[in-house]
């Protein structure tokens, strides 16, 4: 058969008429329908789609769920290593203090940030995890600058470590003459502060500690230094002054010999000379004089060596007793 066609009927002319379309409307009549049917298909399809996800899809929403996972374990480890590392800070904020008396990181600087989506501005495209991968990012940022703040604080800690090592060493610390070399008990010994002079006899005041030994018994220094004069001074004859730095100075006095020259750089227990009676002198000793920032102080504060504290608070005792000097 073939395709049927349509006939109206004409009131004027009292006949049938074949109704004839035209082309252009044909062409909009198709074009509405495959729209309708193409419209149609993509709903059709993203119902399908939303409903019953691919086997891509699916993968895909399972490595997202796993990401999240560990996106958020590693959130949580930053946040533990933020407090360690917080810890360690407060211990080296200590060490700042009671070691060393010195201020430590301030708190300001220690907390100060670098602030989100500023720091990281192309970030802002992303609209969903933008947020979230901005914050973690601000911790990491964070925990960089306090990693390189407490590596340049344990760089100091260690510079003043070495410093206070070599102050340790330097600083006079040592009994001038060993103890088991003295003539008589380190007990009896003239000690720092007014004593009767043992020529003028009046009271004088006396600047050292005198530690009675035979001629020849062995001088060593006290501590690191440097030698910065030998040779005869009226009062003390035969002496020795050693530079020790940080303010320090030691004088050797009444020296039967020295064996150290000028300039020269002596260690801690070095022998620099030997026990005389030279100068102004009654009897072999050692005068011996501690100096800090060219004033005199008391030596016995540095002659703990050897001692127990209970021993240490008697020999205090018995030179701070006001008797006779030997010089």
């Amino acid at each position: 058969m073939g395709r049927k066609e349509k006939f109206v009927y004409n009131i004027h002319t009292l006949t049938y008429e074949k109704v004839v379309i035209p082309f252009k409307t044909k062409l909009w009549q198709a074009f509405g329908f495959f729209s309708v049917v193409l419209v149609t298909s993509f709903a059709l399809l993203a119902l399908l789609y939303s409903l019953f996800p691919s086997p891509r899809e699916k993968e895909l929403v399972r490595e997202i769920e796993q990401m999240e996972y560990k996106y958020s374990q590693l959130d949580g480890q930053l946040g533990v290593m933020s407090k360690v590392l917080t810890n360690i800070q407060q211990r080296d904020a200590n060490v700042h203090r009671a070691v060393f008396g010195m201020d430590p990181i301030d708190q300001d600087v220690w907390m100060a940030g670098v602030g989100g989506h500023e720091a990281h501005p192309e970030l802002a495209a992303f609209k969903y995890g933008g947020d979230a991968v901005a914050s973690t990012l601000e911790k990491v940022d964070l925990l960089s600058r306090q990693l390189a703040l407490e590596s340049k604080s344990l760089d100091t800690l260690q510079d003043l470590a070495n410093n206070q090592q070599k102050m340790l060493a330097s600083m006079p610390s040592v009994k001038p003459v060993r103890e088991d070399k003295l003539q008589k008990s380190i007990g009896t010994l003239s000690g720092f502060g007014y004593r009767i002079h043992p020529v003028y006899k009046i009271k004088k005041f006396h600047a050292g500690l005198d530690f009675p030994a035979r001629v020849g018994t062995a001088i060593q220094a006290s501590g690191d230094g440097v030698v910065v004069e030998t040779g005869w001074h009226s009062g003390y004859g035969n002496c020795v002054k050693i530079s020790h730095g940080y303010g320090y100075e030691t004088l050797y006095g009444h020296m039967s010999k020295i064996v150290i020259r000028q300039g020269e750089r002596v260690k801690k227990g070095q022998k620099i000379g030997e026990v005389g009676d030279t100068g102004l002198s009654t009897a072999p000793h050692l005068h011996y004089e501690v100096h800090h920032k060219g004033n005199p102080i008391n030596p016995i504060n540095f002659c703990m060596d050897n001692l127990t504290p209970q021993e240490y608070q008697q020999m205090v005792k018995i030179a701070n007793m006001a008797n006779q000097s030997l010089d």
